[in-house]
């Protein structure tokens, strides 16, 4: 299975709660880079961010429910 990157943090906190999201609503989210951005400080922006990936399939689906105009807070 190809998997696609949706979602770039520089820490693990924004990378999970993504993640989360994602799987709540269906998806088949993976976080990959973590460990390595967690290795050193400062290390994150160096390893090129953690990511949160989807199945290239679920991609632009996913992307769309992520999108501002999707989450509105009132």
């Amino acid at each position: 299975m190809k998997f696609s990157t949706i979602f770039q943090a520089f820490n693990p906190i924004d990378a999970q709660l993504v993640r989360c999201r994602l799987e709540a609503a269906g998806f088949h989210p993976i976080v990959t880079h973590e460990l390595s951005a967690l290795s050193m400080d400062g290390y994150a922006l160096g390893a090129g961010g953690i990511l949160v990936e989807v199945p290239t399939e679920e991609l632009e689906e996913a992307r769309e429910f992520l999108a501002p105009e999707n989450n509105t807070s009132s």
